[in-house]
């Protein structure tokens, strides 16, 4: 007799419930200590320095939960496997909260386990990720597995600099993670955007051209390697170019005007202009004409967060039975975390006198996003599914 799970609860029955409620509420309490810590309302012992902190919890905490919701659902669809029991989703899910509660014990709890503890979560991912594709044989799609691991190495970059084994790979570690967050993004969206656009517009048929898939990827991702090397000037002008052109082309062949009428289709084109602009704007400091934060948080603000919030819904919406519509609410979320994404890119560059304003206004802009979110889908998330069925 098959026992019953300890979390036989709807919130654990599938990856993107638990981890999206998760991403959804961190995207809440990131944003809002770090504007506390910044403004200094609050003080309190971190294990990481405070820039770090914050960029290590968008990235290696809001952005992987959301990649961990995605993964685990995907894969449970693409080899008809489950990924996760309901108590070994949990077991993952308390993974991550542990992550992301330690470094504020760090005078009660050594470094070295905040360090383990964090750094166990995307391998820990990674198996549960692997373990069905392994099984049914699918193994294109273990390149998922493979940017998992390579991420972790980044977090450990980051680690190493924090516990004094090296002093200067904390950037290099932020820069390898973006790198592949972003490059995650093109390669699902080259998956999921003909197919989204086909099923949400009647009659509309995108065209799917691999080698253009594959010449898009390598060039974005040569623009990341040449940062990472710390070159600018013409060759990184030129680059950067060749991926603006090349990313536009891209995304125009799934393009139809229609989009403009569905909410949880347009919310992804304009997230992928934000990665097109984030390259726009790294060609632009290639000779210092825009700073480089401005470009990593197009793509970060931008093109990570406008793109994670859109496919959260969707994904929450299809997966539970509901009708593939976003509400007024969730409509107003996405033109909300693009007026986030404007305040802190764009807005800048334009008026950089009133740079701590707009900054100030960025995250007051986010946080009004994603708390539609949380009203509207955490009911959702937690719920069972509206047409009755099982997940």
């Amino acid at each position: 007799m098959r026992n019953k799970p300890v979390f036989d609860y709807p919130l654990f029955a599938m990856g993107f419930r638990a981890f999206f409620a998760l991403a959804g509420l961190s995207a809440l309490a990131l944003i809002a200590v770090w504007n506390s810590l910044s403004n200094g309302t609050l003080h309190i012992d971190n294990y990481f320095p405070s820039a770090y902190w914050h960029a290590h919890e968008m990235l290696l905490g809001y952005s992987t939960a959301v990649i961990a919701g995605f993964l685990l659902t995907a894969v449970r669809n693409w080899t008809d496997t489950e990924t996760t029991s309901p108590d070994q989703l949990a077991a993952l899910c308390f993974l991550w909260i542990y992550g992301r509660v330690l470094p504020f014990y760090s005078e009660l709890v050594p470094d070295l386990l905040i360090a383990a503890v964090d750094f166990a979560f995307l391998p820990a991912l990674a198996f549960f990720v692997s373990k069905p594709m392994l099984k049914t044989g699918n193994f294109k799609n273990l390149i998922f597995t493979a940017l998992l691991l390579l991420m972790a190495a980044g977090n450990a970059l980051m680690h190493a600099q924090i516990l004094g084994y090296s002093e200067t790979s904390a950037m290099l570690g932020m820069n390898l993670v973006v790198t592949l967050i972003v490059m995650m993004i093109l390669v699902i969206a080259g998956r999921v955007f003909p197919f989204f656009t086909e099923r949400g517009l009647s009659g509309v048929i995108c065209i799917r051209n691999p080698g253009l898939d594959v010449a898009t990827i390598l060039v974005s991702l040569g623009v990341f390697i040449l940062l990472m090397l710390g070159v600018s000037g013409l060759l990184l002008l030129l680059i950067a170019i060749a991926a603006v052109a090349l990313n536009a082309i891209r995304v125009s062949a799934w393009y139809n005007s229609r989009i403009w009428f569905v909410p949880l289709l347009w919310v992804l084109y304009v997230g992928y202009g934000w990665v097109i602009l984030g390259f726009g704007l790294v060609a632009l400091s290639a000779y210092g004409w825009v700073l480089p934060a401005l470009a990593l948080h197009a793509f970060t603000v931008g093109g990570i967060g406008i793109l994670t919030l859109g496919m959260m819904a969707r994904v929450s919406l299809g997966h539970t039975g509901r009708a593939l519509k976003a509400s007024n609410a969730m409509a107003l979320a996405f033109m909300l975390i693009n007026l986030a994404a404007l305040t802190r890119v764009l807005f800048p560059a334009l008026l950089p006198a009133w740079y701590g304003g707009f900054v100030l206004a960025s995250s007051y802009c986010w946080l009004a996003a994603f708390s539609l979110f949380a009203y509207q889908f955490l009911p959702i998330l937690s719920s069972p599914r509206a047409d009755g069925q099982t997940g």
